[in-house]
């Protein structure tokens, strides 16, 4: 892609002013397990502050993914990780559990992360600890990873039709009550919709595509991108190359986006890299100090400034702001 010096300069504008937001990263499982720091820079993995600040992401959604048992204990044990990092980059990092706190850190110049955790399995039984969580920090769940669980069945029993179990529904309930965002990442078909019709509040989908251009399960079908965009949602891009294509590149997350908004309009679009969470990247986004390219690809596609602003961040802070204040 080669842009004229009016574009890159208009680019390098718009990312500058974007509250450049990213739905979802792995990178603490290297945490917790010790083989690296977020202070570290290019210590392995696809982001760490120093790539943060040189990608200019001012918002990083940090994921809880607990493989095995037992969970809670597991969730706690990352929290106190990501804790530490805390103490480690005061000046650099900051815990926002609201807009006002995001806003904060953004003036300061500090990356502000949110805590979600991905799969209910956490909650071991069911809603009773979600107020404990909250104190701790967390503000997203996804009720499932790929799996069945207490919660709902993940995308991987789709096969059963299944959707949100009872439990399921009084933890919707509580999110709703308590002001946390839940994600619909992972879940079924069947779940999805349950939750689009429970829920008082907008949901995300923290890191999937759009199956309609690359048929994969993990990615959402028309249908359900055009449920999310009108009950005022948003779904982060996937950089997988598993959910993109084997070829992936910088454009063909372009074209994902150029998919979406053609279906159901810009204002449902947002980032959701998976970094280290991904065995490979696409060519031109290798890790998260390169996201300005997707605003250089933005303004080549001929995309309007408040688009971009939109797809970098803005409409992840409509939902954020709706839900937890």
């Amino acid at each position: 892609m080669k842009l004229t010096p009016a574009q890159e300069e208009r680019a390098q504008r718009l990312h500058r002013q974007a509250l450049v937001w990213d739905s979802h990263c792995d990178t603490l499982m290297d945490i917790a397990a010790g083989r690296r720091t977020l202070g570290q820079g290019n210590a392995g993995g696809h982001l760490d502050l120093p790539r943060l600040q040189q990608g200019g992401v001012k918002v990083q959604i940090f994921a809880i993914y607990i493989e095995s048992p037992p969970y809670l204990r597991r969730t706690l044990e990352f929290i106190g990780a990501f804790y530490r990092e805390l103490e480690q980059n005061r000046g650099k990092l900051t815990l926002a559990g609201s807009m006002a706190e995001i806003e904060a850190a953004t003036l300061r110049g500090e990356v502000a992360a949110i805590l979600s955790i991905e799969g209910g399995e956490a909650l071991e039984g069911g809603p009773a600890i979600l107020p404990c969580l909250y104190r701790l920090g967390v503000r997203a769940l996804g009720l499932t990873w790929n799996h069945r669980n207490q919660l709902a069945d993940g995308i991987a029993e789709a096969r059963t039709g299944g959707g949100l179990t009872t439990l399921g529904l009084e933890t919707v309930a509580e999110m709703n009550r308590l002001g946390m965002v839940i994600d619909v990442s992972h879940l079924s078909p069947a779940g999805f919709w349950d939750v689009l019709e429970h829920s008082r509040h907008p949901v995300i989908a923290s890191h999937s595509n759009a199956r309609g251009l690359y048929d994969h399960p993990r990615n959402l079908d028309d249908d359900q991108i055009r449920a999310l965009a009108a009950r005022g949602g948003v779904m982060g891009i996937n950089f997988s190359p598993a959910f993109l294509g084997p070829a992936a590149s910088l454009e063909t997350v372009l074209d994902q986006i150029d998919y979406i908004a053609r279906l159901a309009g810009c204002d449902c679009i947002g980032l959701g890299s998976d970094y280290d969470g991904i065995a490979a990247t696409p060519r031109g986004l290798e890790d998260v100090s390169l996201l300005p390219n997707i605003t250089r690809g933005l303004v080549a596609r001929g995309y309007s400034d408040q688009d971009i602003l939109k797809i970098l961040g803005g409409n992840f802070a409509r939902v954020f702001a709706r839900v937890i204040g």
